[in-house]
């Protein structure tokens, strides 16, 4: 099977578009950081803009020229540039939106070479907003964003909040640079023949594990595994990025960057009972559950918090006291109401055919409607890796490889395939579709 694109970024037309906010110092990091992905990037600065960041570092690292309103009209230009441009780019970033742009788009004002471009373009646009909070929370920026986000062709990003520029602590940081270029990935290979970004998770309630679990040995010691948690997190950001109403439940992660949980209501937890309790908790509100996490095998049945033991001791302690954890996937499987869709990960090594063998055993004895084998023992798969790749073994005992690519991609690979098990089972059953879940 031909391996697909490792970067999902590589050779894609990218137009970066900066606004007057002060947000917009963080831009050249994000510029820099498609560039060296191998993107395509031009980028377009405002005349707010062009005194907070300097266009000839936008140039630099974009290695393409910089864009500014002087440049829209020229005598030695065959084609308007606001055309030019919006035909050129395979996508658009605005970062950071600033509510003067943004009320310029929402209202149909063409004033400047950003905003008739936005007018003229017909590609998928990513657009992360920022500013001070009470422009933010103003009656008539709300409503502008409110309007936006109905955009067919529109992904946006709220503001977090954190720390602004001008001391106030609230809504209106621009999400980091990080959070961003994952939107621009899920824009690129989520959008349709006409540019229309697929918000097929809009309505739908996911709820994802993710990471290791620490269970404790002594006050020094514990008994994990090598997740990191990176699928987990980013199967949570693809559905919502996709329209999704996201719930995570995560171990300890070691994650590239923290904005990887913006924008999901996530919850930590170290032991594996801590996040029994919490799937218990969460798990009847959820039209499909991903189990993505690495919960431990086995815990001591009593240690203690307080004491570091000697060598001696934990070779005299662990043996006896040891026990199995509780299967966290075979509990949720057993109360699932109708409806609700299971995908579990299962962590495996061996021959191809040992791994499918192994899945589709493992797959009858849970009965979750999914199982991701991830093939743990090959260069690129599984923990620490920012590459993934496997079998998907259905409900009907079908293997379907999933050949290694980005964890994004995989995770979008993986989400299709939740979305397609819920069609079926809704032309077979139409009522399902109301058994679980907020719709």
């Amino acid at each position: 099977m031909k391996t697909k694109q490792l970067s999902l970024l590589e050779g894609r037309r990218l137009l970066v578009a900066v606004t007057g906010s002060i947000a917009a110092v963080k831009t050249p990091l994000l510029v820099s950081s498609l560039a060296k992905q191998g993107a395509d990037v031009r980028c377009l600065v405002t005349p707010s803009a062009s005194k907070l960041v300097s266009p000839i570092s936008l140039a630099s690292l974009s290695r393409n020229r910089c864009y500014q309103d002087d440049d829209q009209w020229s005598p030695l230009a065959s084609r308007p540039l606001h055309i030019e441009l919006a035909e050129w780019a395979e996508l658009i970033v605005i970062a950071p939106l600033s509510s003067t742009t943004l009320g310029k788009w929402v209202h149909g004002i063409g004033e400047g070479l950003l905003s008739s471009l936005l007018l003229a373009s017909e590609k998928p646009i990513v657009a992360a907003a920022a500013m001070n909070t009470a422009m933010w929370s103003n009656p008539a920026v709300r409503r502008n964003w409110e309007k936006i986000q109905q955009y067919p062709k529109v992904l946006c990003i709220s503001p977090e909040p954190g720390m602004l520029a001008c001391d106030r602590l609230g809504d209106g940081r621009m999400a980091d640079p990080e959070l961003i270029e994952l939107a621009i990935e899920s824009g690129l290979s989520q959008t349709n023949k006409n540019g229309v970004l697929l918000k097929d998770f809009n309505k739908h309630q996911i709820l994802v594990t993710a990471g290791p679990t620490h269970e404790e040995i002594d006050a020094a010691r514990i008994i994990t595994n090598r997740s990191t948690g990176a699928m987990g997190v980013l199967l949570a950001q693809a559905a919502r990025l996709r329209g999704a109403k996201v719930d995570l439940i995560h171990g300890p992660l070691q994650l590239p960057s923290k904005s990887w949980l913006e924008g999901i209501n996530s919850y930590q937890v170290r032991t594996a009972s801590e996040m029994q309790a919490l799937i218990k908790e969460l798990q009847a509100n959820a039209n499909s559950v991903a189990m993505a996490a690495a919960v431990g095998d086995i815990r001591l049945k009593n240690h203690s918090n307080s004491q570091k033991l000697s060598k001696q001791k934990i070779l005299a302690v662990l043996p006896p006291n040891l026990e199995e954890v509780p299967d966290l996937l075979q509990e949720l499987v057993n109360r699932k109401p109708p409806g609700q869709i299971v995908l579990g990960f299962t962590a495996l090594t061996g021959t191809e055919s040992e791994i499918q063998k192994a899945a589709e055993a493992k797959l009858r004895q849970k009965g979750c409607d999914l199982l991701f084998a991830n093939p743990i023992d090959r260069p690129g798969y599984g923990f620490e890796s920012n590459t993934n790749g496997g079998w998907l073994i259905t409900s009907n005992k079908k293997a379907v490889e999933l050949p290694k690519t980005s964890k994004l991609a995989l995770a979008n690979e993986l989400l299709n395939e939740i979305l397609a098990l819920k069609a079926e089972i809704q032309s077979k059953h139409p009522d399902s579709s109301s058994a679980v879940g907020t719709q």
